[in-house]
Order: C-alpha cells, then sequence, then structure tokens
C-alpha cells in the first residue's frame, strides 16, 4: 500500500478529542484519524450509489412532464403558503 502525507490543521478542540478516542481504542493518532477518513469516504460513496440506483432513469425531464399534469388549481383550506 503506498502512503501519502498530508499536513492536517484541526481545531484543538478536535484533535483533543480524536487523540482521547485513539488512545481509548489504542491506535495511534494518525491512524486513528486515516481509519475515520476511510469510514466517511465509504459512508458517501455507499450513499451515493444508493441514490444513483433509487433514481433509476429519472430525469429532470421526467419530472418536468409529472408537473406539468398537476391541475392549476388554488390550494386545499389549510395548504397555502405563509404570507
Amino acid at each position: 500500500m503506498s502512503k501519502a502525507t498530508y499536513p492536517l490543521k484541526l481545531p484543538a478542540s478536535v484533535k483533543e478529542a480524536a487523540a482521547r478516542l485513539a488512545r481509548e481504542d489504542g491506535v495511534s493518532l494518525n491512524q486513528w484519524i486515516a481509519a475515520a477518513v476511510a469510514e466517511k469516504i465509504g459512508s458517501v460513496e455507499t450513499a451515493a450509489a444508493f441514490l444513483h440506483a433509487r433514481a433509476g432513469g429519472a430525469s429532470g425531464q421526467g419530472f418536468a412532464a409529472f408537473l406539468a399534469r398537476v391541475p392549476d388549481t388554488p390550494p386545499q383550506s389549510g395548504d397555502e403558503l405563509p404570507e
């Protein structure tokens, strides 16, 4: 595995909390931060893949066609927009 360095500036409170959690886990701060970044990458990429799959073939054009079929009538009582 190749490694790259990156100078990281954290707010003191964040660094202190991360250092405390790293100590509790019995790992170095560097290892803990690397694992935290990897976990965040995994969750973001998983969410993006889920939303892409969920959208299927949906498009803005299809949504516009759907909205065009909505009748132009006043809202029902209680559904009005606030002034």
